[in-house]
């Protein structure tokens, strides 16, 4: 009997260990916002595209390292906005849509561990790029410490994020640096075409952000931050909120009829695209960044086979 109770007793000491263990994993995944990563793949993965259609270079273990790369330092990004959020008043128990540090389902040394080891991640990633890459060392340092700072700068450091220069850093980030970036880990060179191919994802990335800030606008206003959103106003943001969406399917009808038709691929997600347009001019915002960010996967995937699929020919300055 006693050694019965001694047994049971360990087993339900390493049951209940095992449950908080697998409850503190679930946070730390939870505050790396996973529903956004696509936003960092899919250009890597557009990178790769359009080096092996240039040049016809293509590495697996290339690939794969500039994924990780790219997500530690988009997860990394993510904790520190979360961090910066809390710590200047924007985060607080009535109005957040990012609940880890105001429901303290991670303590703020929690968050800062992992932003640590995430940025480490990122650095390790390109340490293994330089041995791995065929692309020169001062290259992928400028395109990765780039897109390295950026991360930190959105909300940490001068925040950029709080006086209406997000955007921007997103829509460059999210977009030329990271395609730049695989695209130079694969190819070994630069070349600035890459950037015309990265802009309808960075648009598409952008109207997550946009809408996010949309909806929050009014909080974003009461705790002192400043928006493109909060400067532009409701109409305004509507209307940019449309032209971010709808610009690059502009884009792909031009590409298809003048190049192949298959650029006209991504038209499949533009059904989508407008229902959430719908629902931003009907003010239903509450979910609006989680279903563009939806649209972003589907978009992106559909536009990646495009390129995928189009005759090197057809691809124009390629």
């Amino acid at each position: 009997m006693f050694t019965w109770e001694v047994n049971n007793g360990i087993s339900s000491g390493g049951v209940m260990d095992g449950v908080r263990g697998k409850d503190k994993l679930s946070s730390y995944l939870q505050a790396l916002r996973p529903w956004s990563f696509s936003t960092s793949l899919a250009p890597v993965a557009l990178g790769a595209v359009l080096a092996y259609k240039s040049s016809s270079s293509f590495s697996a273990p290339v690939f794969l390292v500039s994924c990780l790369t790219a997500l530690s330092v988009h997860a990394a990004g993510n904790v520190v906005n979360t961090y910066f959020d809390y710590l200047k008043g924007i985060d607080d128990s009535k109005r957040s849509d990012d609940r880890t540090l105001v429901d303290k389902i991670l303590t703020t040394d929690e968050l800062v561990q992992l932003g640590v080891v995430l940025y480490t991640v990122g650095c390790v990633g390109f340490i293994l790029l330089v041995a791995l890459s065929p692309a020169r060392m001062e290259h992928l340092a400028l395109v990765y410490f780039g897109g390295l700072s950026s991360s930190f700068l959105y909300t940490g450091g001068i925040g950029l994020k709080y006086i209406a220069l997000g955007d921007v850093l997103v829509l460059v980030t999210f977009g030329p640096v990271s395609v730049l970036f695989s695209f130079v880990s694969q190819a070994g060179y630069m070349d600035l075409v890459t950037l015309f191919y990265a802009m309808p994802l960075a648009l598409n990335t952008e109207a997550i952000l946009h809408s996010n800030n949309s909806r929050d606008m009014e909080d974003d206003r009461a705790a002192g931050a400043v928006t493109v959103a909060i400067l532009l106003g409701p109409a305004g943001a509507h209307i940019l909120y449309a032209l971010l969406l709808f610009a690059p399917y502009v884009a792909f009808c031009l590409l298809g009829c003048r190049f192949s038709f298959w650029f006209l691929l991504p038209l499949i997600t533009l059904p989508s695209a407008l229902q959430l347009e719908q629902h931003f001019r009907d003010g239903r915002l509450l979910s609006l960044p989680h279903c563009t960010a939806r649209l972003n996967f589907y978009f992106s995937l559909f536009y990646l086979l495009a390129c995928a699929m189009v005759d090197r020919r057809h691809l124009p300055g390629l």
